[in-house]
């Protein structure tokens, strides 16, 4: 009898997990220059100027911070960073937001979330985007690292979809 109360209990607790795994979820993800742009690319200008609005206030935040224009300049480029103060009156610098990234949770047809993040571009033109914009406040540079991570997807493209559910691990681009 205890033995079969324990393999209920596992199995009820491991329907949830099931059901995810065969769910219907897709993610649509693409990165973009500008709110036309994108709505040019996935016909949906709401979700785009969401998720404009959603990365201009997350680069506005100054959650990317140097200490000196020069480590901006020198991750970022010439003349690609700003100075900025906080509220108490402390000056530092951080890198213009050159595009966004969009990703949009589809359930279906119907959109389960959205999310947009400012996307920068380091000295070489390659596009990059923050590993951690929540976790951000602390100052970049002299620490050697810059917290970015390289961003693959082309700009100004159809986003990239990628299907979930139990078994798939192949992507798809939407067309246009």
């Amino acid at each position: 009898m205890k033995r079969s109360k324990n393999v209920i209990l596992v199995m009820m607790s491991a329907t949830p997990l099931l059901l995810t795994a065969c769910s219907d979820e897709t993610t649509r993800e693409g990165l973009y220059t500008s709110v036309e742009a994108c709505t040019a690319q996935t016909n949906d200008r709401s979700a785009c100027q969401q998720a404009f609005d959603q990365a201009r206030r997350q680069a506005d935040s100054g959650s990317l911070r140097y200490a000196s224009r020069e480590e901006c300049f020198a991750a970022h480029g010439t003349e690609q960073c700003e100075q900025r103060s906080d509220g108490s009156g402390h000056s530092f610098f951080m890198p213009f937001m050159t595009g966004f990234m969009l990703s949009q949770m589809l359930r279906g047809n119907q959109s389960a979330g959205l999310t947009g993040t400012p996307a920068y571009r380091d000295r070489a033109g390659n596009w990059q985007r923050q590993t951690d914009p929540i976790t951000g406040g602390v100052y970049r540079g002299g620490m050697g690292s810059t917290a970015m991570t390289p961003i693959r997807t082309q700009p100004n493209v159809a986003p990239t979809i990628t299907r979930g559910g139990f078994g798939t691990s192949g992507g798809s681009r939407s067309g246009s």
